[in-house]
This record gives C-alpha cells, structure tokens and sequence, in this order.
C-alpha cells in the first residue's frame, strides 16, 4: 500500500517544492519507488528544481481529464532510477482539479509506487485541500517567524477537519514538522523563534531542521534537489529528515548549533 505524503504549509515561500523534491529525492536514494506531484496548477515550479522542466509534455490535468495517460505524463529522473515527476498544468486553472479525479489518479499510482509525495500549493484554496485530502502523512514546512508559525497551525486545523481521514473517522494523519531556514546565530540574537518556540506552538513531532544556506538556492537554480549536495548543511539535513521520515532514530543536535 502506497504511503501518500503531503508537503504542505500556511504561508508561501517557506520552501515546501524544495522541500518536496528533496525528500522524494531521498526515500528513491533509499531504494522507496517514489512519486513526486506537482499540485500548484497554474504556477508549476517542481519541474525546474527538479531539472526536468523541457521534458514536460502532458501534466496531471492532462491524466485527470484523460487527454493522456500517466506512462505518457510521467517523467523518469535523469539521476535517480526510483523517482519519477508527475508536473502541474501551467495553463489551467486549480479548478481543473477535482477530487474524483485526483482520488483516480493516486490510486492509479499507488498499484505502482510506495511513496506518493504531494507538493501543495500555499494556503488553503483548491489546489492546497486537494493536495491534503488523500494525505497519510502531512510534512508542515514552516519558517521559524511567528507569521509562518500561525499559518501552519491554521493548516494543522484543516488536517484535522478536512482531510478524507476525518472525514471517514479514520486514524488521523501523521503530523510532522520540518522547519526551514533555520539560522542559530539569528535565534541568539531574537531575529527568529526558537526550535523550542515553535514545537510549543504547534506541538507536532519535529521531523528535521533544514538550516538557512546558500546551497538550497544554488540547487534550485541548477535544477537539482539539494538532497544530493551531500556537502551542504541543507542537504545533509534532508538527508537526515528522510531517515527519520523513515523511521530512523538520528539526533538532531548537529542542525541545532
């Protein structure tokens, strides 16, 4: 059974796509057959971190409305045998989505892939429930900034609301938290809230901490998922992210300093 995790958060701007294609990137590395979506109809941007954006010849629209199915959607990554991209439609609306259609379209992939990872567009319109409908397992990527903070506990809400999983009295979704552009020397100082701070605020296990670097924006203009800059803060703490994700035991005090 596929495992489905969204990438989700309040605020735009928090890193959730590069967020996304580093943790899909990072279970495939894992040997996990995994599947990133696209769900930001409209205003796609995974296919650029992710290096594949001339390959685009049919999106997730495209399978939704059946002008194509998902062999000809879906594009292979260049670097990593497991992973494949499903991208969003630049030209229509988040309308275009439904829940039908994208419920179809998860089961499809499911007969095939053992992670399913939902990059979600900021916020909580169409785009944003239809990537957290279906979700097993919610990352909520949050800036450690009191405005960015709030919006996640507005997202935890809906998790909790207006998810399938509440709707149908299921186990509720697995909430972790992944705080990005994390500086230490900022926190000393009273620029940024504290790990501390925001795990008090939203109480959800805390699934990695992804320091503020510049590698993350070399990556994302290189068209690569900074997971595989092993020699980055930034990446190796993906890296440590995806183990925990997994359900490994790895400290988090190196990030933290």
């Amino acid at each position: 059974m596929a495992q489905i995790i969204v990438v989700t958060s309040g605020k735009g701007g928090v890193g959730k796509t590069t967020s996304s294609a580093a943790i899909a990137t990072g279970l495939a590395l894992k040997g996990k057959k995994t599947v990133v979506i696209d769900f930001d109809i409209g205003l796609r941007n995974l296919d650029l971190i992710m290096g594949c954006e001339r390959r685009v010849v049919y999106d997730f629209v495209n399978v939704i409305n059946g002008e194509a199915n998902l062999n000809q959607a879906l594009i292979k990554d260049k670097r990593c045998d497991n992973l494949f991209i499903l991208p969003a439609s630049q030209t229509r609306d988040k309308d275009a989505l439904t829940k039908e259609g994208v419920g179809q379209v998860l089961s499809d992939l499911a007969k095939t892939f053992e992670y399913i990872v939902c990059d979600s567009p900021a916020g909580i319109e169409a785009g944003a429930m239809m990537a957290l409908y279906y979700a097993d397992m919610a990352i909520v990527t949050t800036n450690p900034e009191v405005s960015s903070v709030r919006d996640s506990d507005r997202i935890l809400g809906i998790l909790q609301s207006k998810s399938k999983r509440a709707e149908e009295n299921l186990e509720p979704i697995q909430e972790l938290l992944l705080l990005t552009r994390y500086s230490p020397k900022r926190v000393k100082t009273g620029e940024m809230l504290s790990v501390d701070d925001v795990n008090e605020i939203l109480a959800i296990p805390l699934v990695g901490v992804i320091p503020e670097s510049q590698s993350v924006l070399k990556a994302s203009n290189s068209g690569v998922p900074v997971i595989l800059d092993q020699d980055s803060d930034a990446g190796l703490a993906y890296s440590d992210a995806v183990d925990r994700i997994l359900g490994e035991n790895v400290p988090l005090a190196l990030q933290l300093k």
